[in-house]
């Protein structure tokens, strides 16, 4: 049984959360010919569950066959993504601080959703989970959620905001996983990681 698994996500907060757990592992990333964005085209009516779920297969599966491509060493491969939803309306990655106000503003003083899914393959056998947690964001002015757009820590996170960020002073309540909302929800991984055989 190796003693690491490949981690194939950009996201330094799930190898940090990796880390803390005291998970070895490397980093598998896309190569500049694969089009990982287009992975996380968001399909007709599809829900948000629905979403999370088939983009993080998606990713597995190009993962396991950059894994294979590369020749690399025999280990678990694990994927996750994470999707924010205001009832069946998904929030992506902002494109740019004035989108991220554009959802900031629909997500002041609302609860809204966030899913992530995780994925981990080893040999043929693959594993997956979904955490769902809940986030309530008190009443913001314009000028706060000018000020944490143009602060850009909302680029490149989903629904525009980082929880353990400077967000979380307008994070009324949290009902879940915090660390699903940050974008790996570790008692999940956990179970998948002893699914393929690692003792923790």
């Amino acid at each position: 049984m190796p003693d690491f698994i490949y981690l194939a996500s950009q996201s330094p907060r799930r190898a940090q959360l990796l880390g803390q757990f005291g998970i070895r592992h490397e980093l598998l990333l896309a190569g500049p010919d694969e089009d990982a964005e287009s992975l996380e085209a968001v399909r007709p009516n599809e829900s948000p569950t629905a979403y999370v779920q088939r983009v993080t297969a998606l990713k597995l599966d190009a993962a396991v066959a950059r894994h294979r491509r590369l020749g690399l060493a025999a280990a678990p491969v694990l994927c996750a993504d994470t999707t924010v939803a205001l009832g069946r309306s998904i929030l992506g990655k902002p494109a740019d601080a004035r989108d991220a106000e554009r959802m900031l503003a629909r997500l002041a003083g609302t609860t809204h959703r966030v899913l992530t899914a995780i994925a981990l393959q080893h040999g043929r056998q693959r594993h997956a989970a979904l955490s769902v947690s809940r986030v309530r964001f008190a009443a913001m002015t314009r000028t706060q959620i000018a000020r944490y757009a143009a602060s850009g820590e909302p680029l490149g996170k989903a629904g525009a905001y980082a929880i353990q960020g400077a967000a979380a002073a307008f994070v009324e309540h949290i009902s879940g996983s915090y660390s699903g909302i940050m974008g790996l929800p570790m008692f999940e991984t956990a179970q998948l990681l002893r699914r393929a055989g690692f003792t923790l």
